[in-house]
C-alpha cells in the first residue's frame, strides 16, 4: 500500500511537471532564441565576471596615475612645556604651534617602469575580456542545453504514454483472447510484465522532464513554457580543417591566452626596468605659527635621484619570476590551441554522426512500423504470439526514442561546434538583447579621472545607475 502510494506521488508530481510545459504559456510559445535572450539578460554568472572586467579597467587607471603628481597636506598642532630654574629664579614656558604643510612629488623617469606598466595592465584588460567572451559562450550554450533537453525528456514522456497505453490495448487482446482459449495464461502474464515495465519508463521519464525544467530554469532565468520546435540548424562549415582554421583566429580562449602572454613579456621589461635609477621631482610648502606675531613659512623644491642596488635577492628573483611566468602562458597557448582544435574535431564529427543517426533511425522507424503492423494482424489470426506483438512494438518504441535522442545529439553538436570556433556569442548569434560593451566602463576610467572632474562625476552617475557604489 505504501509502494503504490508512493507511486502516485511520484506520478502526479511528474504529471504537474509535464503540464507545464505544455500548458504554461500556451497562447505564444517560447523559442530558442527566447531562452538565448533569458540566460544572456538573468546571469548572474556574466555579472560577477563583467564586474571582474570592470576591476581589471581600474589597474589601467591605477598604472596611469603613476604618472601623476602625489600631492599630501599635513596638519600638526603641538604644545611643549619648559619649566627652568636660573639662581634661583624659577619661569615656565609655554608654547603652542600650529604646522601646515604640502607636499608633492612628481615621477620624471624611471626606465619606462611605469608606461610598461600600463600596457601591462592593458594587455591584461584585454585578456579579461576574452575571458568574458568565454564564460558568455559557456552560458549560452547552457541555454541551448537545457532547452533541447526539455523538448527531449517532453518527448520522451509522450512517447512512454503512448507506450503505455498501446500495451493496455495488447493486454486488453490477450485477455480477450485467452477468455476464448485462442492463447494462453503464459501470453497474458508477458503482456502485464511489459505493461508493467512501461509504466516503470514512463515514471522515471516524468522525473526526467522535471529534473529537466529545474536545469532550464537555473540556465534561462525562468520556467520553461510551451517550447517550439528547434529552428533551423546553424551552417556547418564545409570540413574541420575550416572549422579549426576560424576556431584559431576567433576563439576567445586563444585570444586571452595571448593577451595574457604580451602582458607577462611587458612584465618582464618592467622587473629589468626596476633595477635602473628612479628620477623625481619633489616639492615642499609649509607654515609654522606659535602666536600672533611669530610664524615662519618654507618653501623647497628638490630632484632627487635613487636607485634600489640590493634587496636581498629580491630584484633578480623577481625578474626569473617574469621569465618564468611568460614561459608558462607560452605552454598554455599551445595547450589552449591543442584543446580548441580537439574540441572543434570532436564537435564535427558528433555533428555529422548525429545527422547519419538520424537517418538511419527514420529508415528504422519506417520498417519497424511496417513490421509490427504486420505482426500485430498475422497475431489476430493466430500467425504470431503475444511475444511477438510486443517485441515489434518494444522495436519501434526504441526506434522512435533513438530518433529523438539523435535529434537532440544533433543540436547540441551544432551548438557545440559554435561554441568549439568562438562564435556561440549574443552578438553573432544576433540576439534581440542589448549587447554589453566593454569598453564603454574602460573608455571612462582608462585615463584615472579625479573624483572632482567633469569626467569623474560622470563616472559616479554611471556607478549609481548601476547600483555599484
Amino acid at each position: 500500500m505504501t509502494i503504490r502510494t508512493r507511486k502516485g506521488m511520484i506520478r502526479s508530481i511528474a504529471t504537474a511537471g509535464l503540464l507545464s510545459v505544455l500548458m504554461t504559456g500556451s497562447a505564444v510559445a517560447d523559442n530558442l532564441a527566447d531562452a538565448l535572450v533569458g540566460a544572456y539578460n538573468t546571469s548572474g554568472l556574466l555579472e560577477q565576471n563583467r564586474a571582474l572586467l570592470r576591476a581589471a579597467d581600474e589597474d589601467v587607471a591605477l598604472a596611469v596615475s603613476a604618472l601623476r603628481p602625489v600631492i599630501d597636506w599635513t596638519a600638526q598642532v603641538a604644545r611643549s612645556s619648559n619649566d627652568q630654574s636660573t639662581s634661583g629664579i624659577q619661569s615656565n614656558n609655554d608654547i603652542t604651534s600650529a604646522t601646515l604643510g604640502l607636499t608633492a612629488e612628481l615621477l620624471l623617469f624611471d626606465a619606462g617602469n611605469t608606461r610598461l606598466g600600463i600596457q601591462s595592465a592593458k594587455e591584461t584588460v584585454l585578456a579579461t575580456r576574452q575571458a568574458l567572451v568565454s564564460i558568455e559562450q559557456s552560458i549560452l550554450f547552457r541555454a541551448v542545453d537545457a532547452y533541447m533537453s526539455v523538448i527531449r525528456e517532453s518527448e520522451f514522456v509522450a512517447l512512454r504514454q503512448n507506450n503505455v497505453r498501446l500495451i493496455t490495448q495488447e493486454l486488453r487482446a490477450a485477455q480477450d483472447r485467452f477468455e476464448v482459449g485462442e492463447v494462453t495464461r503464459t501470453d497474458v502474464a508477458l503482456a502485464e510484465s511489459r505493461l508493467a515495465e512501461s509504466r516503470s519508463n514512463l515514471a522515471t521519464a516524468e522525473g526526467n522532464l522535471i529534473n529537466a525544467q529545474e536545469e532550464y530554469l537555473n540556465a534561462v532565468g525562468k520556467r520553461p513554457g510551451r517550447l517550439s520546435p528547434p529552428p533551423r540548424l546553424p551552417a556547418r562549415p564545409a570540413s574541420i580543417d575550416a572549422a579549426k582554421a576560424v576556431a584559431v583566429r576567433t576563439h576567445p580562449d586563444i585570444k586571452q591566452a595571448q593577451h595574457q602572454i604580451a602582458a607577462s613579456e611587458l612584465n618582464i621589461m618592467r622587473a629589468e626596468a626596476s633595477m635602473k635609477p628612479r628620477l623625481t621631482l619633489n616639492g615642499n610648502l609649509s607654515t609654522n605659527e606659535t602666536n600672533s606675531t611669530n610664524y615662519s613659512d618654507s618653501a623647497s623644491v628638490s630632484l632627487q635621484l635613487r636607485q634600489r642596488i640590493y634587496q636581498g635577492g629580491g630584484l633578480t628573483a623577481t625578474l626569473r619570476r617574469s621569465f618564468a611566468t611568460r614561459d608558462s602562458l607560452r605552454a598554455n597557448l599551445l595547450n589552449v590551441q591543442e584543446n580548441v582544435t580537439q574540441t572543434v574535431a570532436l564537435a564535427y564529427v558528433r555533428s555529422e554522426v548525429a545527422q547519419a543517426n538520424l537517418e538511419a533511425t527514420d529508415r528504422r522507424i519506417r520498417a519497424a512500423d511496417v513490421a509490427f503492423q504486420g505482426v500485430r494482424e498475422e497475431a489476430k489470426l493466430g500467425a504470431r504470439t503475444t511475444l511477438d506483438v510486443l517485441d515489434a512494438e518494444q522495436e519501434l518504441l526504441d526506434a522512435q526514442a533513438a530518433r529523438i535522442s539523435a535529434q537532440s545529439d544533433q543540436y547540441s553538436a551544432a551548438y557545440q561546434l559554435l561554441a568549439a570556433q568562438g562564435l556561440l556569442t549574443a552578438q553573432g548569434l544576433r540576439l534581440g538583447v542589448q549587447i554589453y560593451d566593454p569598453t564603454a566602463y574602460y573608455n571612462m576610467v582608462k585615463d584615472a579621472p579625479a573624483q572632482v572632474s567633469k569626467q569623474g562625476r560622470k563616472l559616479d552617475r554611471v556607478l549609481r545607475a548601476l547600483n555599484k557604489e
